[in-house]
Order: C-alpha cells, then sequence, then structure tokens
C-alpha cells in the first residue's frame, strides 16, 4: 500500500503546484525555462503514475474488504465513467457547452470518474486510489473556478456541433474501454459481477 500512497502523492502533488504553489511554479519556470520545466514535470508525472500502477497491482494482491457494493451501482458506474469521457474530451474538442458551463471538464471528468468507482467497488486500495482521486479534483475544481471567477475568465459558447463531438468520441473511446480495454488491462470486466 505504501507504493500507491507514494505515488498519490508524487502524481497529485505535481497535478496541484498551480493549486497550493503557484508563485514557486512561476519562479521556477523562469528560472529554468518553459522546456525544462515541462521535461521535469513530465517525468515526475510519470514516475507518480507508474508508482500508482506498481502499487495498485501489489495492493490488489492483498485486499482488504470495507464494504460491500449493492450490484446496481457496478452497473451506474459504467455510466458515471461514460459521462468521464464525454467531459475529458470537451476539455480539448471544438467549443462546446460543457467547457462553457463547468470551465474544467477534465477536472469534472475526474471527479466523475472516481465518484462512480467509490460507489462500485469497496476495497481499501480502491478507497485510496479514488477517494484521493476525487478529493484532489474536488479542491482542484473549486480553486479553478474561483480563480476564474477573480481574473473574469469566460469561456467561449458551446456549439451542438462541439457537443456532438464530445459525446461521439466519449462513446467510442468509452465502448472500446468497457468492453475490451478494461478487462485487459485492469483484469476487472466492467460489466461481470461477481
Amino acid at each position: 500500500m505504501s507504493l500507491l500512497i507514494a505515488g498519490l502523492i508524487v502524481f497529485l502533488g505535481a497535478h496541484s503546484l498551480r493549486l497550493f504553489a503557484d508563485g514557486w511554479r512561476t519562479h521556477t519556470i523562469a528560472r529554468m525555462g518553459v522546456r525544462s520545466w515541462k521535461v521535469v514535470y513530465s517525468i515526475v508525472s510519470i514516475a507518480g503514475f507508474v508508482l500508482i500502477i506498481w502499487g495498485f497491482g501489489l495492493a490488489r494482491q492483498q485486499p482488504v474488504l470495507l464494504y460491500t457494493p449493492l450490484a446496481w451501482l457496478k452497473d451506474a458506474n459504467a455510466l458515471f465513467t461514460l459521462v468521464a469521457f464525454v467531459l475529458l474530451f470537451a476539455a480539448h474538442a471544438p467549443p462546446n457547452h460543457f467547457k462553457e458551463k463547468l470551465g474544467h471538464p477534465m477536472v469534472a471528468s475526474v471527479k466523475v470518474w472516481a465518484f462512480g468507482h467509490l460507489l462500485s467497488t469497496g476495497f481499501l486500495h480502491d478507497v485510496i486510489l479514488f477517494g484521493a482521486f476525487l478529493l484532489w479534483a474536488i479542491v482542484n475544481f473549486a480553486i479553478s473556478r474561483r480563480r476564474d471567477r477573480l481574473a473574469g475568465v469566460v469561456y467561449a459558447k458551446g456549439t451542438l456541433a462541439g457537443d456532438a463531438v464530445c459525446i461521439a468520441l466519449g462513446l467510442a473511446v468509452w465502448a472500446i474501454f468497457a468492453f475490451w480495454l478494461h478487462a485487459r488491462w485492469i483484469g476487472v470486466s466492467p460489466f461481470r459481477h461477481g
């Protein structure tokens, strides 16, 4: 479990610098240069991500059950994940209503993904992983939206065409992941209970 926790600290810590140490981050970028900063940031993020995967895999070998989710919550998680994929694409798609209204759809995507997984899984390693991401996303979203309001940020008007792109891409990638990749990569089929 310690590797999982260490990975979460490194990965989410790196992704929290703008939230809690923006002045230090800005100063460091100015001193190092944008390119060097991106290299170091990427290395730290990848190292954290690898630790999360490794630590989660090890923790799954000695599971500690905290609660048993209802079967319908496991099915509902598939819908949460679908919404998360749509929001993920909304962050980079043509102007869409998701980004117009939320401002930070990628962070909202993490919130929805983590919350759905907390409802559908009940082992300690799941609670640590998804709980950490949910807490990070809640704090990140609140701080980012407050920063937007203070700065008077207005996001581009959404279009139905942009919404359609987000939904189509989100649905397609969700289907590939849900029906094929999740079982291959994670070892769990989202639609089989037992």
